[in-house]
């Protein structure tokens, strides 16, 4: 269905992913980004399209945006105006309350979908959670999700208050936690050689997880914590979590740490606590 794809933002990390996958399935991709390098890719502001990226765009069976909330929410009219009426609209925002509302304040006749890829781009596809946001459903998005599932991903649906919601609490909080704990060490004084010489799996994971994080983008972290309305109480929570820890440490009562653990196990339920513990103790088994 999706002969001829126009990705904004298909020279960066996500945008690639998305353009190369689209292209070994049959596609014909034009990647359009301000800096425009490499084959197939055109420069120009995908928020006020010249002459060629219109007519790619007027000629498209799928326009993806792969480009800062910032730059996705104003190109939402011009782009949506030059579009086919049966082609389809989708973008790979991590915040999907603003995108949503814009769409369907500016194109709300316009087919569109908005995505998530769960992971970081570097990783292999198959088998990870892509989230999907159905802004305005129709044959191109049960077209696009299913070819997303013949890649291998798993698709999981979901209203954009949930899709926020939930992704304040497996991003922003993560990574302020782990982003602590770096601070922490940082704090301590500690040696990271003499850390890794002796540390038991938890903190050999931290230490991965920060390691990870810190090589990162500073800006795809700042824009986690900084453009998802619900991550000010997700940081909040990690918080309020310390405090309280702190307190039933400090009162010197073990009954008041162990009401805690309860609580802990009553937030993952039987079920879930089981088999997260099974997969932990078996990523943990290997040697390191």
């Amino acid at each position: 269905m999706f002969e001829h794809c126009v990705v904004a933002g298909g020279t960066g990390a996500v945008g690639r992913m998305f353009a190369d996958r689209l292209a070994e399935s049959g596609a014909a991709v034009l990647r359009v980004d301000p800096a425009g390098a490499g084959p197939g890719a055109l420069a120009d502001d995908i928020r006020a399209p010249g002459p060629a990226a219109a007519r790619a765009l007027a000629a498209a069976d799928l326009v993806l945006l792969a480009v800062p909330e910032s730059v996705a929410l104003d190109a939402v009219g011009p782009v949506t105006r030059l579009m086919r009426t049966d082609a389809l609209f989708a973008d790979t925002l991590s915040v999907k309350g603003g995108i949503a509302e814009r769409l369907r304040a500016r194109a709300p006749r316009t087919q569109a979908v908005s995505l998530n890829p769960m992971f970081a781009p570097s990783l292999p596809l198959p088998g990870r959670p892509v989230a999907a946001t159905v802004v305005t459903d129709g044959p191109a998005v049960r077209a696009l999700l299913a070819l997303i599932a013949r890649w291998g991903a798993r698709v999981v649906e979901m209203p954009a208050p949930e899709h926020d919601r939930l992704t304040a609490a497996q991003q922003a909080a993560t990574h302020t936690a782990v982003l602590a704990f770096g601070l922490a060490l940082g704090t301590l004084g500690v040696d990271v050689g003499a850390l890794r010489a002796t540390a038991p799996p938890p903190h050999r994971t931290l230490l991965q997880l920060l390691a990870r994080i810190s090589s990162g983008s500073a800006e795809v972290y700042w824009d986690v914590q900084a453009g998802n309305p619900h991550a000010l109480a997700a940081r909040e929570a990690v918080g309020h979590g310390l405090e309280r820890l702190g307190r039933a440490v400090a009162s010197g009562d073990a009954a008041a740490f162990e009401t805690l653990f309860a609580e802990l196990r009553a937030t993952l339920g039987d079920r879930h606590r089981t088999e997260l513990a099974e997969a932990c103790a078996e990523a943990f088994a290997g040697p390191r």
